[in-house]
């Protein structure tokens, strides 16, 4: 397997929305950069997380479209669980991570939603709410390992752009240190942020932060449709 990141090839494959190949032009040769780092990991063994075809999966929204941004900070590093955007996992996945059950607690508490049957968050991302990682990779049981491998000048050039629209206001959610880094790129955007939902942190403001009645407030006053939140429950699959 080799990974390659050269954006107009991954937009003709349809793995990427065409409508961010101008938008990450101008950190092309850090992704290039990457691409090397990445496969010279591959040849020295290293399993990657998540699998090549999903590194970018958070750019299948069309740029225009994206209302929401939820920023994370890196994929999770167990096997199965990656899935190419934060905090989500594929739809078979049962034993969920212990940071997306206590997403799943503050989305009950703050706006009444039932336990969802799976962690898989694409619903929302139809909706147009991009769930970003800070940092795209990471290697295998090694949680962090790709932070400085250049992500950060990468996943700063996409808020800088969403930032930066004329035609669409932006709402973002940065949840812990990782994500609340980027707020110096979201000067016209509407911020929303707390402490990381992982188990270390929820209970220090996570839980109580209400973020998912606060994005839907904020989208109504700039004349969006606020979100559905709502995930398919255990009834709604039979």
């Amino acid at each position: 397997m080799t990974i390659n990141l050269t954006l107009e090839e991954l937009a003709y494959k349809g793995i990427i929305d065409s409508s961010w190949v101008d938008q990450l032009l101008p950190v092309q040769s850090v992704l290039d950069q990457i691409a090397q780092k990445l496969n010279q990991e591959i040849d020295a063994g290293e399993q990657l997380l998540p699998s090549s075809s999903n590194i970018l999966r958070a750019f299948t929204i069309p740029f225009d479209e994206v209302k929401v941004v939820i920023v994370g900070q890196d994929p999770y590093p167990t096997q199965g669980d990656a899935v190419g955007m934060s905090f989500s996992v594929s739809p078979e996945r049962r034993d969920l991570p212990r940071s997306l059950r206590n997403i799943f607690t503050e989305l009950h508490a703050d706006i009444g939603c039932d336990l969802p049957a799976t962690g898989d968050l694409s619903p929302w991302a139809e909706q147009g709410v991009m769930l970003l990682n800070r940092a795209l990779t990471v290697r295998a049981g090694e949680a962090g390992s790709h932070r400085g491998i250049g992500w950060e000048h990468v996943t700063e050039q996409v808020l800088r752009s969403l930032n930066d629209r004329m035609n669409r206001p932006l709402v973002a959610v940065l949840w812990g240190n990782d994500a609340k880094s980027a707020h110096a790129y979201l000067n016209n955007s509407i911020v929303i942020e707390s402490v990381h939902p992982s188990p270390l942190s929820a209970s220090r403001g996570f839980f109580g932060s209400r973020p998912f009645s606060k994005v839907n407030t904020a989208l109504v006053k700039a004349g969006q449709t606020p979100i559905n939140w709502s995930l398919p429950t255990q009834s709604a699959l039979f």
